[in-house]
């Protein structure tokens, strides 16, 4: 994403490196922790109390992790950035994220992991007791991510943020969370007959309308600014030519990435 958003939409990567470099550096922190915490627990074979710590370094990191890539999401939608460089340090780096509208969408983002990754781990489970305890972790964590998500929505009307008066002009977009909503009953059932393929793809699904309402309501914005001149797909578009040979090089990485993560999953999930 990073790549593609670099080469194919160099405005847009500039503006959020710069403005959300914050948030960014915490987001990286939380990776590089969590990827280090998970390896040294995994291979320090011996148990004793340096378990505790690599446990709390991989919760926090995972928590933080997925709390600013919400809060970074909920700035570009906020409308505070400025891209004015004769701005003061609080409202060019700090205001555009460090508002309750973006911690909510940290909450309603961190809540939305924590769902797709209990229902994914109900098809890792051992036991029944095991199985039952994270079904209802998981149907906790889905509502907790339907109430977040309408309080998302609520700030949005506060806070007059553009992306709400984008969303109620798009049906599309409401079908896209209706839908969203309605599986939840299904998901409850088949997690209940134990059909885990099922359960992830429709979790998936779920997922995918989410992004689906959220894109199609901002499209083509992708950041607001505080100014009416917000950065589009359109106005930050890189050239024709740099546009023509990313699309090859993705075509060429998909042909080769997809077979490997196919036999990777093949072999290792049977």
């Amino acid at each position: 994403a990073i790549v593609i958003i670099f080469n194919g939409f160099p405005p847009i990567y500039a503006e959020v490196s710069t403005s959300l470099h914050i948030p960014l550096f915490i987001i990286l922190i939380g990776i590089i922790m969590r990827g280090t915490a998970f390896t040294f627990r995994h291979y320090d074979t011996h148990e004793d109390e340096t378990h505790k710590f690599y446990h709390f370094f991989f919760r926090t990191s995972s928590v933080l992790t997925a709390m600013f890539l919400g809060i970074t999401l909920g700035a570009m939608m906020f409308g505070e950035m400025a891209n004015d460089s004769t701005v003061s340090f609080v409202e060019r780096y700090i205001n555009p994220w460090c508002n309750i509208f973006c911690f909510t969408m940290g909450l309603f983002t961190t809540f939305l992991f924590a769902y797709i990754a209990s229902v994914f781990i109900i098809g890792e489970t051992e036991t029944q007791e095991e199985a039952n305890y994270f079904e209802k972790i998981a149907l906790r964590f889905g509502v907790a991510t339907f109430i977040l998500g309408s309080i998302v929505l609520i700030l949005a009307y506060i806070n007059q943020v553009l992306f709400l008066e984008q969303f109620l002009s798009k049906p599309l977009a409401w079908i896209a969370m209706i839908i969203a909503t309605l599986l939840i009953p299904i998901l409850l059932k088949l997690m209940k007959n134990k059909n885990n393929i099922w359960t992830r793809a429709i979790v998936g699904f779920q997922v995918a309308l989410i992004m689906f309402a959220w894109a199609f309501s901002q499209f083509p914005n992708v950041i607001i600014l505080k100014s009416s001149d917000n950065m589009t797909l359109f106005n930050s578009i890189a050239g024709e030519s740099t546009i023509y040979y990313l699309v090859i090089a993705l075509g060429i990485g998909a042909s080769i990435i997809f077979p490997f993560l196919f036999f990777l999953f093949k072999t290792f999930k049977g």
